[in-house]
């Protein structure tokens, strides 16, 4: 063994030695406390410390209980924040939305329209484009349209505008008959609703 290894390991036998020896020195002083006390006046201060012991325990559990339910309830503000500041967003960014449904809507009612009128070419190839990159943005944030007929009628996406007797009495009631101006959603929400004729 190194010379460098045995003066370690001398030094913490000299360490522990002193340490024990100050535990003693402690252990004597306490001793020397209560000497000169009754049987009965030592139990009264052992009850007596119990008693402390015991209530130091209940304060502290207290305290561990108080904590936890703080760091709770900050975790619940933190996720409370954190959810209104999503639908703050996905709001604003309907209502953004919004403002350019219709100019779509008339877009779509331009190329059907077109359809059935001599158009110059170049003209509906730009037309086309447009209605493209339309589609591709209202795509990229998730945005459908509500323009199916012969579903059931169903509140949170549509508006019935009026009600008429089907023409094929296979039809039941509350169905989505036509389609007057198409709806959007984006996700679970509804953008705009669409405005629909329903069977009776």
């Amino acid at each position: 063994m190194s010379e460098s290894k045995e003066n370690i390991t001398e030094e913490q036998a000299a360490e522990k030695e002193q340490s024990a020896e100050q535990q003693n020195e402690k252990t004597e002083e306490l001793y020397s406390q209560y000497e000169d006390f009754e049987a009965d006046e030592l139990r009264e201060l052992l009850v007596a410390r119990d008693q402390r012991v015991q209530q130091l325990e209940e304060e502290l559990a207290e305290a561990k209980d108080n904590h936890l339910r703080k760091a709770a309830e900050l975790e619940n503000y933190r996720k409370r924040v954190q959810r209104e500041r999503s639908q703050v967003y996905e709001t604003a960014k309907a209502n953004a939305l919004e403002d350019f449904l219709e100019i779509n809507d008339d877009l779509q009612r331009t190329l059907k329209a077109a359809e059935e009128l001599e158009v110059n070419d170049t003209l509906m190839d730009g037309v086309n484009l447009v209605a493209s990159k339309f589609k591709e943005v209202l795509n990229t944030y998730g945005v459908e349209r509500i323009d199916e007929e012969g579903v059931p009628f169903d509140v949170d996406l549509h508006d019935a505008m009026m009600r008429q007797k089907p023409q094929d009495d296979s039809i039941g009631s509350d169905v989505v008959l036509n389609v007057v101006e198409s709806g959007y959603r984006m996700g679970d929400r509804t953008i705009r609703h669409a405005k629909v004729i329903v069977s009776e």
